[in-house]
């Protein structure tokens, strides 16, 4: 217990949670600081093929084999599982419609790409090894999600059907084409290919990810500030409950497959983070209707703090002590 709270400490006094708060505050208290939507757009497309990149470098320098065939199919069943779970935890803790629920679901079984960086960055700065095609797990676990809640949705008789062109626009999302590129970018180059843009996507990496974090922070706060009435407890209990229930089955099947300490950690913050870039735009071509004042809130506005804070230190220190790493 002392260990989750060190850790959580450490990871609290970091520049990029800091960068958050700073961002969330700025919003609560109604200041006027704002990123350009240009800059943040911009910003996202490094993240992506930063991580991409790196993500594919590190399957050619590692090479493929069974164990990366079966983390991969192991994050596909959790995405595509986890908004069914996600689903009637919400008809159980709140009074959302069917396809408010159904949407918030297929938040919760896709993932944060950023909170995904944030806990490799915590990894590193422990000195705990991971396996680097975790990036591509990241990838894979996008779109299962989203066609979960779409069946979710057909089931009651309502919304959209899936069909060739909705499964078009969800498989050519800008942020999967853009991080399954860049992956398969690093794996044709590998290291040499690394090397040579390293000054790019390495070094400014942290500082491009604080400021995108400040970003985020004032996205968030917003939605905080301009939710009331819309949220219930329920809904909040189910932002702050979900993830834990995801990260104990991301942590169930790391363990089946024989992931590393790190690999293991990462696949707990996949299964326990909530999308807030690729499942919103899908949600505005696929539902509609729902209100993104929930599915935007509860991912952005509670689970996302809640990981960065809370949930990455528990999920470091539970696989420590399980894999002994």
């Amino acid at each position: 217990m002392a260990e989750i709270f060190d850790l959580a400490a450490t990871n609290l006094l970091s520049p990029v949670i800091l960068s958050f708060v700073l961002g969330i505050t700025a919003a609560l208290v109604r200041s006027d600081l704002s990123v350009p939507e240009a800059t943040a757009k911009a910003m996202s497309i490094y993240l992506l093929f930063a991580i991409g990149f790196k993500g594919g470098a590190a399957v050619a320098a590692n090479g493929l084999d069974g164990t990366l065939v079966a983390t991969l199919v192991a994050g596909f069943v959790l995405s595509a599982a986890l908004p069914l779970i996600a689903f009637a935890m919400l008809q159980v803790m709140t009074s959302l419609s069917r396809i408010d629920a159904a949407a918030v679901a297929g938040h919760y079984g896709s993932i944060s790409i950023v909170t995904f960086v944030a806990a490799t960055s915590v990894l590193e700065g422990r000195g705990i090894s991971s396996e680097g095609y975790m990036v591509a797990v990241a990838a894979v676990m996008e779109a299962p999600a989203i066609l979960s809640a779409l069946w979710l949705v057909s089931r009651g008789g309502s919304g959209r059907r899936m069909d060739g062109e909705l499964m078009r626009d969800i498989m050519l999302n800008g942020s999967i084409v853009l991080l399954v590129g860049a992956f398969f970018i690093g794996a044709v180059t590998g290291q040499e290919g690394l090397d040579k843009i390293s000054n790019f996507i390495v070094a400014p990496f942290t500082g491009v990810l604080c400021l995108f974090l400040l970003d985020m922070g004032l996205v968030a706060g917003r939605g905080l500030r301009e939710s009331r009435g819309v949220l219930n407890f329920g809904a909040v209990a189910f932002g702050i409950a979900m993830p834990l229930v995801g990260a104990v089955l991301g942590l169930v099947f790391a363990l089946i497959v024989g992931l590393s300490s790190g690999g293991v950690a990462l696949m707990m913050v996949l299964s326990a983070s909530a999308s807030y870039i690729a499942v919103p735009a899908a949600m505005r071509v696929a539902l509609p209707e729902a209100n993104p004042s929930v599915y935007l809130t509860l991912s952005l506005g509670v689970t996302f703090p809640f990981n960065l804070t809370i949930g990455i230190p528990l999920y470091v220190a539970a696989s420590q002590t399980l894999t002994g790493g």
